[in-house]
C-alpha cells in the first residue's frame, strides 16, 4: 500500500522534535503535526523558562546577600516584570533558532488537533494523511487536584505562570515536587511572599529524605512558608485574591494561586481507539521497544507515562525511531537505560538509579558512602553552600544509586548515570582522575571511602603487608 509519508509524528515537544529531525536526516519523508507551539511544554512553559527565571532570581538574591555584608556598591536590582524578557528569549529560541532546523520536515502547525482515522491514517482539520509508521509524542498537561473551589478559582499552572504582567505580592503554591520547589524559590527571591501547601510530611516526597530536608531548610531561611503534612479543605475567591483553608483550620490569603501537582496524559482529540491503541489513565501502553498495541505505532515521551523528563522524552524518541528501523534482534529496550533527574533549586538536587527506600523494599544488601561539601577545601574557600554526595553500592563495588545535593549536582550526576548504565564499578571511579579543584572530586572521595572500607578486612591488610614486603 502506498502512503503519503514514511512517518507521521504527532507532537513537537522534545520527543517529537527528536523523532522528526532524526527521521528526516535518515532520508525518510516526514510529516510533523503540532497544534500549539514548536518545542512543546519544555521550551515554552517548562524547563527552559523556569531555569531562566531561577537565574534572574539568583542574581537578585546574591546581590541582596552581598549588600547585607556591607558591600554598598552592590544594590539588589528591582525586578518588576522578568516575564517580558523571558517570552522574547523563548520566541527567539523557537522561531529563529529551532524552526530553521525543520527544513526537511513537512510541518502542520496550529491547524487543529490530530485524530486517528485508522491504523495508518490521521486527520488534521479537514485534511487526512497516512504513513507507514506513526509516532505519538503528545506530551502531558498539568494535573489539578479536585480540591473544593480550586477549579472555580482558575489557578495558574506552568502553562501561564510565565506570562504574568508582574511579580505578585503573594502566592500560594499547591504541591511540593520539582516544579513547585523551583518556582517557590524563584518567586520568593524576586520579592513574592510564598506559602507552599503539601499533603506529605515533607517536600519532594519521592526524593532522598536528607536532600529534601536540606532544601526545606534553605527555603525557610529565604522566607518561604511551608505548610506540609496537611491537605487543603477548600479554596475561595475573596476581593482581588484568594483564601486557602487547610484541613486543620489554617487560612491563608494570597494574590495568586499556582497549582503544581504533577502531570496527566494529554491525548485531547487524538481518538486512539479508532486505531485500536490501548491506553489507561496514566498513559498510552507500550512494550519495551516503545511500540503501542499496534506494532507500527509508537508512543514516546510523557504520553506513555514512563518518565516525565524532557531528556527522557528525547532519549525515547531516539530509541523508538531506531527500533522502527531495525529487525527484532537489534531493537533496544528503553527500560535498560539509566534515567537521571535534577531539581534546579539552590541547593540543586540530582539523583539516578535506585533510592535507599527502593533497595530496602527489595531487601538488597548495600553500603552507603557519603562525601560532604563542607569537608572539601575548595568548597569551603568558594563559600559553597552545604551539600553532599551519597552513593549506594554493593561490597563488590556495584553502584545501585546516587543522590547529589549541592552546587553543580546536575553536571556531576552524568558521570554516575554512565557508570550505572554501563556497570562501571566503584573501583573504576576510584581509578579515574578527576579535575581538581572541581566538585567532581567529591565523587572520587566516595570511591576512596569504598576502598578504605574494603581495607578494614584483617585478611586484606595481612595480604597487603606481605605484597608490600616482597614485591618491588
Amino acid at each position: 500500500m502506498k502512503y503519503d509519508y514514511d512517518l507521521i509524528c504527532i507532537g513537537l515537544g522534545p520527543a517529537g522534535m527528536t523523532v522528526s529531525l532524526t527521521a528526516a536526516a535518515m532520508g525518510l519523508k516526514v510529516c510533523a503535526v503540532e497544534n500549539n507551539k514548536l518545542g512543546g511544554e519544555c521550551m515554552n512553559c517548562g524547563s527552559i523558562p523556569s531555569k531562566a527565571l531561577l537565574k534572574i532570581a539568583k542574581l537578585r538574591h546574591d546581590c541582596t546577600r552581598l549588600s547585607k555584608m556591607h558591600l554598598e556598591q552592590l544594590q539588589p536590582p528591582q525586578v518588576k516584570n522578568p516575564f517580558e524578557k523571558l517570552q522574547a528569549d523563548i520566541d527567539f529560541i523557537r522561531d529563529k533558532k529551532t524552526l530553521k532546523m525543520f527544513g526537511n520536515v513537512e510541518m502542520l502547525m496550529e491547524q487543529g488537533l490530530a485524530a486517528f482515522v485508522d491504523k495508518h491514517t490521521i486527520q488534521v482539520g479537514e485534511r487526512k494523511i497516512s504513513a507507514a509508521k506513526i509516532f505519538i509524542a503528545t506530551g502531558s498537561k498539568p494535573a489539578v487536584l479536585p480540591i473544593p473551589g480550586l477549579k472555580e478559582c482558575s489557578p495558574l499552572t506552568n502553562e501561564d505562570i510565565f506570562t504574568l504582567p508582574a511579580i505578585p505580592r503573594s502566592m500560594a503554591i499547591i504541591g511540593g515536587d520539582a516544579m513547585a520547589c523551583e518556582l517557590a524559590q524563584a518567586f520568593s527571591r524576586l520579592g513574592c511572599k510564598i506559602t507552599m501547601f503539601q499533603r506529605t510530611p515533607h517536600l519532594l516526597s519521592r526524593c532522598d529524605h536528607e536532600a529534601a530536608i536540606l532544601l526545606e531548610d534553605q527555603l525557610r531561611r529565604e522566607g518561604v512558608t511551608l505548610l506540609t503534612g496537611t491537605g487543603l479543605k477548600n479554596v475561595q475567591a475573596k476581593d482581588d485574591g484568594y483564601v486557602l483553608t487547610t484541613d486543620n483550620g489554617w487560612s491563608v490569603e494570597v494574590d495568586k494561586i499556582l497549582s503544581a501537582t504533577g502531570r496527566s496524559m494529554d491525548i485531547a482529540g487524538l481518538k486512539p481507539e479508532n486505531a485500536g491503541i490501548k491506553y489507561g489513565p496514566f498513559g498510552i501502553a507500550t512494550d519495551k521497544y516503545l511500540r503501542t498495541s499496534v506494532p507500527w505505532i509508537y508512543a514516546v515521551g510523557d504520553c506513555n507515562g514512563q518518565h516525565l523528563y524532557s531528556h527522557s522524552a528525547m532519549h525515547q524518541g531516539m530509541i523508538g525511531l531506531l527500533n522502527a528501523t531495525r529487525p527484532h534482534p537489534f531493537k533496544k529496550d528503553f527500560r535498560k537505560y539509566a534515567v537521571p533527574h535534577t531539581i534546579f533549586t539552590e541547593p540543586q538536587i540530582s539523583a539516578v538509579g535506585m533510592s535507599a527506600h527502593e533497595l530496602n523494599d527489595q531487601q538488597t544488601p548495600y553500603e552507603t558512602y557519603v562525601a560532604h561539601y563542607d569537608d572539601y577545601g575548595a568548597a569551603i574557600a568558594e563559600e559553597t553552600k552545604p551539600g553532599f554526595i551519597k552513593v549506594f553500592a554493593s561490597a563488590k563495588g556495584r553502584i545501585y544509586g546516587v543522590v547529589i545535593a549541592g552546587e553543580n549536582s546536575g553536571e556531576m550526576i552524568n558521570e554516575w548515570t554512565l557508570a550505572i548504565q554501563n556497570n562501571i564499578r566503584m573501583h573504576d571511579i576510584l581509578m579515574t582522575q578527576h579535575s581538581f579543584p572541581t566538585m567532581g572530586i567529591l565523587s572520587k572521595r566516595t570511591a576512596e571511602a569504598w576502598m578504605i572500607n574494603r581495607m578494614k578486612s584483617h585478611t586484606r591488610q595481612k595480604l597487603s603487608r606481605l605484597m608490600f614486603k616482597f614485591f618491588a
